[in-house]
C-alpha cells in the first residue's frame, strides 16, 4: 500500500465521516416509533388547545376563548417577551418542548443500546457525533413544526376563529420557527451530552429550558430594573418569540444568525465536553 492509499484510508474526508453517521441517524429516526409518535403529538395539542380552551373574560364573570384568530395558536400576534397571557407563549413554541424531550430519548438511546461505545471505538470524531446529532433532530424538529401548524390550523378553523392574516409574516413567522429547530436542537444535543448518564434529568432540563421559564424570568428581573428586554429576545432565547404574525425579512435574518450562533457554540461545547470525559 502507497504512503497516498494510506492517508485514503485512514483520513476519510469531514463531508464522508458526517454522510455515514448521518445515514445512521436517519436510518434509525425513520424506523422508530419515537419519531412518528412525536409529530402525532406536535398536531394533536395545539387543535385540542386552540378549538377547546376558554379563558375567564376581564370581568372573571364568563368564559372566553383562548384565541380569537386561527393563526394565534402558530405564533404571538406581535413580538414581545415578557409573557402577559398563556396565549401570548401557547404557539409554535411549544415545539421546542416536544422536541427537547424527543431528543432526550434519541440520544438517551444510544447509551442505554451502547451505540456511543461502539461508534466512539471505530470512529473518534466527537465532533461528528455532536454535528450529526444537531441536524438530525432539527429535521425532526422542524417537522413537527410543520404537523403543528397542520393540527393548529385544523383547530382553528373548526373553532370558527378569524383568519385575517398578512401572509407574509405568517410564512416568515413559521419559517423562523423551524430555523430555529437548529439551534435549538445542539442546545438540546449539549445538555444530553452533559447529563448523558442522567437519563431523567437529561429530559427534565430540556423541559426546563424548552419552556423558558429560566429566561422569563431573567426577563421579569431585567424589566423590573428598567432595562431594555430586547437583547434577551434575540440572544437568550432564540429569537423564537419574535417570529410572530408581524414579522419581516429582518426578522428571518435574525433567527438565521442567532440559529448558527447556537449551533456553533453549542456543537463547540459539547466536542469539548465529550473529548475530555468517558463517553460511554
Amino acid at each position: 500500500m502507497t504512503r497516498k492509499e494510506e492517508l485514503t484510508f485512514e483520513s476519510p474526508t469531514f463531508a464522508k465521516r458526517i454522510k455515514g453517521m448521518l445515514g445512521v441517524d436517519f436510518y434509525r429516526l425513520f424506523h422508530t416509533p419515537l419519531f412518528y409518535i412525536f409529530l402525532a403529538i406536535a398536531a394533536i395539542i395545539p387543535a385540542m388547545v386552540s378549538a377547546m380552551t376558554m379563558m375567564p373574560d376581564q370581568s372573571g364573570d364568563t368564559m372566553e376563548p383562548l384565541y380569537s384568530n386561527v393563526w394565534q395558536i402558530i405564533a404571538a400576534s406581535e413580538a414581545l417577551y415578557v409573557i402577559r397571557t398563556i396565549g401570548d407563549y401557547a404557539n409554535m413554541n411549544m415545539v421546542f418542548i416536544f422536541g427537547g424531550i424527543m431528543v432526550s430519548i434519541f440520544i438517551g438511546h444510544d447509551y442505554k443500546s451502547g451505540y456511543v461505545k461502539q461508534l466512539f471505538t471505530t470512529h473518534a470524531k466527537k465532533q461528528d457525533y455532536m454535528i450529526s446529532k444537531s441536524l438530525v433532530c432539527a429535521f425532526a424538529m422542524a417537522c413537527m413544526c410543520i404537523t403543528y401548524f397542520i393540527g393548529g390550523t385544523v383547530g382553528g378553523l373548526l373553532a370558527g376563529y378569524e383568519t385575517d392574516v398578512k401572509i407574509g409574516s405568517l410564512i416568515i413567522a413559521v419559517l423562523g420557527k423551524m430555523i430555529m429547530s437548529l439551534g435549538w436542537a445542539s442546545l438540546y444535543t449539549f445538555l444530553n451530552v452533559i447529563f448523558r448518564k442522567y437519563f431523567g434529568i437529561s429530559i427534565a432540563s430540556s423541559f426546563f429550558f424548552g419552556t423558558g421559564i429560566l429566561i422569563i424570568g431573567a426577563a421579569a428581573i431585567v424589566e423590573s430594573l428598567f432595562l431594555p428586554t430586547g437583547f434577551l429576545n434575540i440572544f437568550l432565547y432564540g429569537s423564537s418569540v419574535n417570529a410572530c404574525l408581524t414579522s419581516n425579512i429582518g426578522t428571518l435574518i435574525v433567527c438565521i444568525v442567532v440559529s448558527v450562533a447556537w449551533t456553533v457554540f453549542y456543537n463547540f461545547l459539547g466536542t469539548k465536553i465529550l473529548s475530555k470525559s468517558d463517553v460511554y
